[in-house]
């Protein structure tokens, strides 16, 4: 068996344009899906998997961990820049693709069978729509505790919100005060029964990162998402050392040294590595083996496309510190048109049963696909009041 070329599918999604990556061999009709959204570098990841490709046209697909080392370790530069990783981890989820469908099983299958029954699933405050997400104001306290209440009617028993602005290095008192007042009226809309994550999105300095930590550590949060920027290692290892509640970073890097540098300074309690930006299957199941001896629990980062989240799914079948699964569900109407799904949902409490179709389970309808064409992805700016960049 042997690669016979490698397409990209562009599907815009609004704020994403979902890059879905197809491994072609030359056994009639076996072929592996991945994918590789990126959001705002979609051109440069498109181009990243058509370098790619020269390594492995004519190449055996089921060799994946000897065809993993070829994308990382040749043409000089090592597959560590996000461009190139997402890239890889596309191809690798593809292969595994092929792999548990030229054996009839579901990917789980392959690294030792399901480890758990079901999965939780957790939305974002909206479900995933942009405007809902990311642009609702920090005091509008209200409007936060009406998401909440929409989520649990929904059937999830968690979900994430952005209830902590931009700051500038360092501030006073009142983004402090308006994000407690917002996680207050969310924790009183829904209870105590149901767990609240809040997503800092990297914004905070260090000093401001460990403020908002400490004001919302009261609350219980289920966790509390890159409190500062990811490469300050040292000062995510003192906020969590300093809270109860579980710091979770991790989506932002891109290989096991790094996540290696994370774990030893315990500079999270969960990892949050991204299955389409961290190597794919191949390098995420080291970092997990790495996570697993720290005690560490997984919750991939994944607000992407329907590959990436049977990827994740997939994952979480066969990983024992896996925690929860992040979706979206409500970022655009036609969802469902483009994709098949393998695993099971249960719209009332919103669980998944594993996948039983061979492989990654998902089919992409590529004829619904090419209804939405490439968009140029909404900017996203941010700036402080006195007209500083900020983090978006």
């Amino acid at each position: 068996m042997k690669i016979t070329k490698i397409e990209t599918l562009i599907c815009h999604a609004r704020m994403r344009n979902w890059v879905f990556v197809k491994v072609v061999t030359d056994q009639d009709g076996l072929f592996g899906w991945g994918e590789a959204t990126l959001e705002w570098h979609t051109r440069s990841v498109v181009g990243a998997i058509e370098d790619l490709e020269t390594l492995l046209i004519g190449e055996d697909p089921t060799r994946v961990e000897h065809l993993w080392q070829m994308m990382w370790r040749q043409h000089f530069w090592h597959g560590s820049g996000v461009s190139r990783s997402t890239a890889i981890a596309a191809i690798d989820l593809a292969l595994w693709d092929i792999i548990g469908k030229t054996h009839g099983v579901p990917c789980h299958k392959l690294w030792g069978g399901p480890v758990r029954d079901y999965i939780r699933l957790y939305c974002h405050l909206g479900g995933g729509n942009l405007e809902s997400f990311y642009e609702t104001p920090v005091d509008n306290a209200k409007q936060f505790a009406d998401f909440a209440q929409q989520s649990v009617a929904e059937g999830f028993t968690a979900f994430k919100s952005m209830a902590v602005p931009p700051t500038m290095p360092l501030e006073g008192l009142k983004p402090v005060k308006a994000a407690e007042t917002c996680v207050a009226a969310m924790r009183e809309a829904v209870g105590d029964d149901i767990d609240i994550m809040v997503d800092c999105h990297a914004r905070p300095s260090p000093a401001m990162g460990m403020r908002f930590a400490k004001a919302l550590d009261p609350f219980g949060l289920y966790f509390f998402e890159e409190p500062c920027w990811p490469e300050n290692i040292d000062s995510l290892a003192s906020i969590n050392a300093a809270v109860a509640t579980p710091i979770a970073t991790g989506e932002r890097l891109t290989n096991l040294a790094a996540f290696r540098d994370l774990f030893a300074a315990r500079g999270c309690e969960v990892c949050q590595m991204d299955l389409t930006h961290c190597g794919g299957f191949t390098e995420a199941r080291r970092i997990a083996a790495l996570a697993d001896a720290h005690r560490i629990s997984l919750a991939p980062h994944n607000p992407q496309g329907p590959v990436s989240t049977a990827a994740s799914i997939e994952f979480g079948f066969s990983q024992p510190s896996y925690i929860i699964c992040e979706s979206v569900h409500n970022d655009v109407p036609w969802r469902a048109d483009v994709v098949n799904e393998g695993f099971t949902l249960n719209s009332v409490d919103r669980t998944v049963t594993p996948n039983t179709n061979p492989g990654l389970g998902v089919e992409i309808n590529e004829d619904e696909v090419k209804k939405h064409p490439f968009e140029q992805e909404i900017p996203q700016r941010v700036f402080y009041r006195d007209g500083a960049v900020g983090d978006w």
